[in-house]
């Protein structure tokens, strides 16, 4: 039986050719760390390294490879946003769709001192209205947190009016990409961000265990690191280093993720998002025309594929969702994600909290069989 793979919002797959080849050549022929020694095979890992930031502006028309700092994911960066500038007595607003890469760390500064509150979001898209967003501002209102698109829905918020209402009440905005870098373009100024975390391993097609926060000039200058430790600079002193990125970027990097994260944006840059997006937009929109003639199930989301990446969320009210992805996997050979996909709060917005849905996300490498074959197997599960 073939295997369908329809997890991307999990984690991409397949790479792309040279991913996995440019990691080995890595290991097995360059082994150096970056920033500790000056032979030739740090200096290489080194030049990848900058090759890596430098990819990234690029991508997000970003202006300063410094100022690209690598992560361990975007979890990591998501918390080194928000850890490393919120304060007890300041207020945060974050949408009702937010994952708990968000929640989570809120959830523990609360005990600290730190209040937020959720901005309202659509029941039947995940939407967020703009224009909710101020009448929720206080006056030690400082930050706004946004999932640009949901991982449990698939809309893709307004980020760039977002950012405007951020800068004219004067706060900062962090944007979580995790869904949409790599899906749909994205331009850091032209969204008005403080900050954007971005993983790897998602919509970039590299591997896991590393990603990038990219931050605008005066909030890195605000934001204070979660993390201290070695960095191969000023050695000499017990104090964290105050340049960039080394002031975030302590102990030693992921370096065969940067290898293999490099060789993937390079792939990725060949490609072009819009190439990479118009693709899922049509995959998307074939399984949605094809979803809407199945009787017995739901889908949870918007029903067109205008502001929307390939995360479709479905429910089948005639069986447990668990036993709906089960089956499949096991009698159609198609994998999904069941459950509440790490986004409570995004689930009990849509109203399929604690039940969860059953999630098929795609990806550059999916085809029209794939679709077709996913759309057969929840016909002949939900009974129709």
């Amino acid at each position: 039986m073939k295997t369908i793979y329809l997890d991307n919002a999990a984690t991409s797959f397949p790479k792309p050719s040279g991913v996995g080849a440019r990691m080995k050549e890595y290991v097995d022929a360059v082994g150096a760390s970056v920033n500790r020694a000056s032979y030739g095979a740090a200096q290489e890992a080194e030049g990848v390294t900058l090759s890596l930031r430098r990819r990234l502006c690029r991508l997000f028309s970003f202006d300063d490879p410094s100022r690209v700092i690598l992560t361990p994911g975007c979890t990591f960066g998501l918390n080194l946003a928000i850890r490393g500038f919120l304060q007890p007595g300041d207020h945060c607003l974050v949408s009702s769709m937010e994952h708990n890469a968000v929640m989570r760390p809120l959830a523990a500064l609360a005990a600290q001192g730190v209040a937020f509150d959720r901005v309202p979001c659509d029941p039947d898209t995940g939407r967020l209205d703009p224009a909710s967003i101020a009448p929720l501002l206080r006056p030690n209102t400082t930050m706004l947190v946004l999932a640009h698109a949901s991982n449990v829905s698939g809309v893709v918020q307004d980020a760039a009016t977002v950012g405007r209402v951020c800068r004219e009440h004067g706060i900062a905005f962090v944007l979580d990409a995790a869904q949409s870098a790599g899906a749909v373009p994205i331009d850091f100024g032209a969204v008005g961000a403080s900050a954007m975390a971005v993983p790897g391993h998602k919509g970039l097609m590299g591997p896991s265990g590393i990603g990038a926060l990219l931050l605008r000039a005066d909030f890195a200058r605000q934001l204070r690191p979660i993390v201290a430790g070695g960095t191969g600079s000023a050695s000499d002193s017990e104090e964290q280093p105050s340049w960039l990125p080394d002031r975030f970027e302590p102990g030693t990097p992921n370096v065969p993720g940067i290898y293999g994260l490099e060789a993937a944006l390079s792939w990725l840059e060949n490609i072009g998002v819009e190439k990479i997006s118009a693709h899922e937009r049509r995959l998307t929109g074939r399984f949605l025309g094809g979803l809407a003639a199945v009787p017995g199930v739901r889908l949870v989301g918007p029903a067109g594929t205008d502001n929307r990446v390939g995360v479709i969320s479905v429910d089948f009210p005639a069986l447990d969702n668990a036993e709906a992805a089960d089956r499949l996997e096991r009698e159609f050979g198609v994998l999904t994600r069941c459950g509440l996909h790490c986004a409570p709060a995004a689930h009990r917005t849509l109203g399929t909290f604690p039940r969860g849905t059953v999630r098929f996300s795609l990806g550059y490498f999916s085809t029209e069989a794939d679709v077709d074959a996913a759309l057969a197997a929840i016909g002949a599960i939900s009974g129709a």
